[in-house]
């Protein structure tokens, strides 16, 4: 496989074509940088496949004990009763909100994605951390750690 060799104009005005309410539809937008060799082999070793398979099954059997359901099939009021952040995430995702002119869809996509990394942190409120991850997500940030 080849490195793409499209211009940041050219880039964009593909991503334009996609339309936003497909894009709204998308939880996770997370660009995945290409690595030279050497960042590959320096990179240190990170969790196994087992650990995180066993941390996504407790994450899951928790949200079934709290809701019967998964997170990603909470609608409406089950998203508030089930998501709500902190005071400080409720701040936080509202200013996110604000700044980049979200609709109600996106607003509850993030909360769910919130709700699921607290999850997986096994973490019985969603705080500000969760939130803030949750949106780089959305935005195409991801972690920073």
């Amino acid at each position: 496989m080849r490195a793409c060799r499209c211009t940041p104009d050219a880039v964009a005005r593909y991503r334009d074509k996609i339309s936003g309410p497909l894009l709204d539809r998308i939880d996770m937008q997370i660009e995945v940088p290409a690595l030279v060799q050497d960042e590959i082999a320096a990179a240190p070793d990170g969790e196994s496949s087992p650990v995180i398979a066993n941390r996504v099954a407790q994450a899951r059997a928790l949200q079934h004990a709290r809701q019967e359901s998964s997170n990603a099939d909470l609608a409406g009021a089950e998203i508030d009763r089930h998501c709500a952040p902190d005071e400080k995430g409720a701040a936080l995702l509202k200013n996110a909100m604000a700044r980049l002119g979200w609709s109600a869809r996106a607003y509850h996509r993030v909360l769910k994605v919130a709700r699921t990394i607290a999850d997986l942190e096994n973490a019985p409120t969603v705080s500000s951390a969760h939130i803030a991850e949750a949106i780089g997500y959305r935005r195409g940030l991801g972690r920073s750690d």
